[in-house]
């Protein structure tokens, strides 16, 4: 049992590695959290991270139930999802290139929100296919499928938390240069554009 018990690490190690090579990388949907960190602060980032993160362990118990492949087996159903995630993913773009300075923002200015995180996530292409290609990269238990689907979602659900948070906060420390108008001008425009960038490649990729 205890040379079972070692023999899970790698097997775990490997997996949680993958996620971070593969779910940690820039796409729309953590390069918008980052943009929406540093636009508008943690504090009012946090219903969009938590609507990106739910989406996102969403689409996971969607690839560990096998909805997706019936999902894109219908005509036309990729693509309507990524026509959905584009058109949401062009509005935040707008949003955060207008972002005013933050000290010029109104504490009821609306930044975005979960419905807003949790639909751009579910509609999100990279997230399908880099879900997917992780948690049929690895397996755990070889002679326990089931055992097996819900341990890597565990692990990826864990690691789905932490590599959203980590983008939050990588945006959210750009926050102190977005109190000067020119620098917050400059670096929203610059994230809006990266955020164009990093969608346009996730689509013709």
């Amino acid at each position: 049992m205890g040379t079972d018990i070692a023999g899970l690490w790698q097997p775990l190690a490997a997996l949680t590695l993958a996620s971070l090579a593969v779910m940690g990388t820039p796409g729309p949907s953590t390069i918008s959290l980052t943009a929406v960190g540093a636009s508008f602060g943690v504090r009012r980032s946090l219903a969009y991270a938590a609507g990106l993160i739910a989406g996102t362990t969403a689409v996971l118990l969607a690839v560990a139930a096998g909805v997706v492949a019936l999902v894109t087996s219908v005509p036309h159903g990729a693509l309507v999802l990524g026509v959905l995630s584009a058109a949401y993913i062009l509005y935040l773009a707008f949003r955060i290139a207008t972002a005013p300075p933050l000290d010029r923002r109104a504490d009821a200015a609306a930044a975005p929100g979960f419905l807003g995180g949790f639909l751009l996530a579910i509609a999100n292409p990279k997230a399908y296919v880099a879900i997917a290609a992780v948690f049929a990269g690895t397996t755990v238990f070889a002679g326990a499928p089931g055992l097996d689907a819900m341990v890597k979602t565990a692990l990826l659900s864990v690691m789905i938390v932490l590599i959203h948070l980590c983008w939050l906060l990588a945006g959210a420390s750009l926050s102190r240069l977005l109190r000067d108008p020119v620098s917050s001008r400059r670096i929203n425009l610059a994230l809006a554009a990266v955020l164009l960038a990093v969608t346009a490649a996730t689509f013709i990729a």
